[in-house]
């Protein structure tokens, strides 16, 4: 049986697709370039999104990107109220995802754990 989604599930995805759209082709701002966006949530009255975005260049680069994406906030707005059909166009609120590089980080303390105890093992062993 297909996985249903509800509207405003159907809603947020198109705006995260839309968005990623906009961003990559019709943004002009060089601070804007490669990023990802992760996800997207929005309000129950859809007046406000939280767009959520990750960066190939690191978190050192972020503030520079928040600039720019918030200098773009009112043309992506624009934009997409022209391309999802919604009665409100949420206002954009655009927030860096962190999860990724702690996704990273803790699978590399995993890694160490793992290495740390095998070493361990291997010295009782002898």
């Amino acid at each position: 049986m297909p996985k249903e989604y509800s509207r405003s599930q159907r809603v947020v995805e198109q705006i995260r697709r839309e968005l990623a759209e906009l961003i990559r082709l019709e943004v002009k701002d060089p601070r804007v370039g490669f990023i990802t966006l992760t996800d997207v949530e929005i309000s129950p009255d859809y007046a406000h999104a939280k767009v959520f975005f990750t960066s190939m260049t690191g978190e050192e680069s972020v503030p520079e990107i928040l600039q720019g994406l918030r200098r773009a906030s009112g043309f992506l707005r624009r934009e997409l109220g022209r391309r999802v059909r919604i009665h409100t166009t949420p206002e954009l609120h655009f927030h860096y995802d962190r999860s990724v590089e702690e996704g990273s980080r803790l699978s590399r303390l995993i890694d160490d754990a793992v290495r740390e105890d095998e070493i361990r093992h291997r010295d009782d062993d002898n």
